[in-house]
């Protein structure tokens, strides 16, 4: 009989098309999943991929047994899901997907305060920049910010929260020294795959044309703390630090609107329904904060 874990170390490879990307996101080491494709490979007597340079291509056997696979593994998610659905208990795993900075810093209290009113759920916080699949029961419940409702698939369901808004940003101390004259160039900090929005570039302060480039959030605020220029942050973010001030002359711009999502028969379960209105409550809260009526002017 064929084991489905190697079924899914196999259906991993194939949509990665690396070994250690597979291995990445399954989490575990590399090896394991060379290990889990040969266990397949033997059981099938066929192999499934030919190494090339440019990394895993499936053998022609492999193209028919990735069909199968993906078969298999949507019986293998509506099966799970419909259980997952029934279950009104209260104890058990929960997890939660979002993009690290609402983790970090602004939803963390609110799930540990969830957590104490709730120690017999085991909850994990997935806080990755990727998105995970709700469909394939990845995470049970996602907090998104969706610029367009219309992209949202079908088969989620969602409860809408309040509009996320960003502001452009600098250190208190290097807005003060610029007014006093500082000849030290202010840059535009800014997250690698991202560039300077048309909007961000009207207020009072300009930026030099050299950029100061990193490959993370928190990097890009550890940045701007530092003097080293300008940067556009999530208000949530930007207001809250007493370090930080918005930029004279500079507005506010909408980045999208929060949603709460879920899938199908899981958000039937009882510890998924509470989760959900315990975070939608707190996301109305959280409203003026989001939208950057806590303003931190100088």
């Amino acid at each position: 009989m064929i084991d489905w874990d190697d079924v899914r170390y196999f259906l991993a490879t194939a949509r990665a098309g690396s070994v250690r990307t597979a291995a990445k996101r399954l989490g575990v080491n590399h090896a394991t999943v060379l290990r889990r494709i040969a266990q397949l490979e033997e059981h099938l007597g066929a192999q499934m991929f030919e190494k090339r340079p440019a990394g895993y291509r499936l053998t022609p056997a492999g193209e028919e047994v990735l069909e199968l696979a993906n078969q298999m593994e949507a019986t293998s998610h509506q099966l799970e899901t419909r259980v997952f659905g029934r279950d009104q208990g209260v104890r058990g795993l929960l997890r939660v997907t979002l993009a690290p900075p609402l983790a970090t810093h602004l939803l963390m209290p609110d799930f540990a305060e969830f957590a104490r009113l709730h120690p017999e759920i085991e909850m994990e916080i997935q806080s990755s920049g990727e998105l995970a699949n709700l469909t394939n029961r990845e995470a049970d419940v996602a907090i998104r910010v969706v610029y367009d409702r219309k992209t949202l698939p079908l088969n989620l369901h969602g409860l809408k929260g309040p509009e996320l808004f960003g502001g452009v940003y600098i250190a208190r101390d290097r807005l003060a020294a610029w007014r006093a004259g500082a000849a030290d160039p202010i840059r535009w900090i800014v997250v690698s795959q991202n560039g300077v929005s048309d909007w961000a570039r009207e207020g009072e302060v300009s930026a030099a044309g050299v950029p100061f480039k990193t490959t993370d959030g928190e990097t890009q605020i550890a940045a701007v703390r530092q003097g080293l220029g300008m940067t556009i942050l999530p208000c949530f973010v930007g207001d809250a630090d007493p370090l930080l001030v918005r930029a004279p002359g500079s507005g506010l711009h909408i980045h999208g609107t929060l949603w709460l999502l879920t899938q199908g028969e899981t958000r039937k379960t009882k510890r998924v329904r509470m989760f959900t209105e315990f975070l939608s409550r707190r996301l109305a809260a959280h409203a003026p904060l989001l939208a950057g009526m806590s303003a931190s002017r100088d």
